[in-house]
């Protein structure tokens, strides 16, 4: 067998994941391949959560796909969060009698029936005129984890009315920590039981894709957005009554762990830090007192630091060791990736882009449809290794494949 010269192989790889690779918006369709799969006509047409993007690039203007394609930079962390799932291989057992699977999980006092979370997207109306509503009542069909985004389009007392029950509810900063307070007092009075504060955006984040998209786009952004901070949160509700002052921004440069004990002044709702992907900001917030944890680079969209969600999960669930549950959201599509961070120590996990994709291609079906195509790809791999409930997924269940 002769070998490849230098660099042949790493430039096939990329080839390959170019042609095969949803994140990209590229695609088979798009680079004339007549084998491509049509688009879904209906929720029910999906094979998987990734049939429903082209459904939503076709129903979306450019701009709005656009934000929600983009990674940072040169979407290096677009690939990096897919890639990452594939340095672990999944264990199976045999033998088990695998009738009843039970994929409940119990977070900060709830039982919720699938460990598969909304994770926090602000805006949900820019990709369906119903937006967090839908999203709230697709929840609540479903019975998931809702997590609403402080740029939310629909206020956090709409969205509590149409899923039912408190939602947790995520919280940016500005400059002025006032306006924080003022959101998290509001939340908290929404009856919010888990404020998700949000600290990988201190020092804002190049989106390139999004911006090639909005060159695309005919139509005129600054006539929703503005050109200011005050214009942008205009048409978002739970910025309503409070002085902007001189914030220009939703990041807090200046944010440290003081930030975090003043919110424990502040409000008697559980505190989840997400962004946290090194084991020393885990021992950190535990011993600050954080009620839980989410592992998160933004989806891709905070920084370019090279390394998957999943490749940080290890050290951050090390560091916690029990003593706080540990969530991770970037880039899960299947349920064999919900499963190997279950096995490496999450308590669940954030779902972001599939179901904005479901929600612009379908509105509240849409949503429903992808929780329900992950939560049975989970049920399905949790048979496969012989696992009946989640506590009986366990680090055993997956190999760390050698690096090449």
């Amino acid at each position: 067998m002769t070998s490849e010269p230098a660099g042949t192989n790493a430039r096939r790889r990329l080839l390959e994941f170019l042609l095969s690779s949803p994140l990209l918006a590229l695609g088979r369709r798009a680079l004339g391949d007549d084998a491509a799969a049509p688009v879904i006509e209906s929720p029910e047409q999906a094979l998987n959560v990734l049939d429903f993007e082209d459904a939503a690039r076709r129903r979306l203007p450019p701009a709005h796909f656009g934000y929600l394609a983009t990674g940072t930079d040169d979407d290096l962390m677009l690939r990096r969060n897919r890639e990452g799932f594939e340095r672990w291989e999944i264990r199976p057992r045999r033998l088990v009698d695998v009738r009843q699977i039970d994929t409940r999980v119990s977070l900060l006092g709830k039982t919720w029936p699938t460990p598969i979370a909304l994770a926090p997207v602000s805006s949900q109306r820019a990709f369906h005129p119903d937006g967090e509503i839908a999203t709230a009542r697709a929840a609540r069909a479903k019975g998931g984890l809702q997590m609403l985004s402080t740029v939310t389009t629909t206020s956090v007392e709409d969205v509590t009315a149409a899923r039912g029950e408190p939602i947790w509810y995520q919280l940016y900063t500005t400059e002025d920590t006032r306006i924080a307070e003022a959101i998290a007092r509001r939340a908290e009075q929404a009856g919010c039981p888990v404020l998700v504060l949000t600290v990988d955006l201190q020092a804002g984040s190049n989106r390139e894709t999004q911006e090639r998209y909005a060159r695309r786009d005919a139509r005129q952004c600054g006539a929703c957005h503005g050109k200011t901070f005050a214009d942008y949160v205009r048409r978002k509700p739970m910025f309503d009554g409070l002085d902007l002052g001189g914030a220009t921004g939703i990041e807090m440069p200046a944010m440290t762990w003081d930030f975090v004990r003043r919110l424990r002044e502040v409000t008697a709702m559980k505190l989840v830090v997400k962004g946290i992907v090194t084991r020393e900001d885990a021992e950190l917030a535990v011993g600050r007192g954080v009620d839980g944890i989410i592992v998160s680079n933004h989806g891709g969209r905070a920084e370019s630091e090279g390394r998957s969600a999943i490749e940080c999960l290890p050290e951050v669930v090390a560091a916690v060791n029990g003593r706080i549950p540990v969530l991770v959201d970037g880039g899960f599509r299947r349920g064999t990736d919900v499963f190997k961070a279950l096995a490496i120590g999450a308590s669940a996990v954030c779902i972001g882009r599939p179901y904005l994709w479901g929600l612009a291609a379908f509105g509240q079906r849409g949503v429903e449809t992808v929780m329900e195509i992950l939560t049975r790809e989970l049920s399905m791999v949790m048979g496969q290794a012989g696992a009946t409930t989640l506590s009986e997924i366990t680090r055993a269940h997956v190999g760390d494949r050698p690096r090449s």
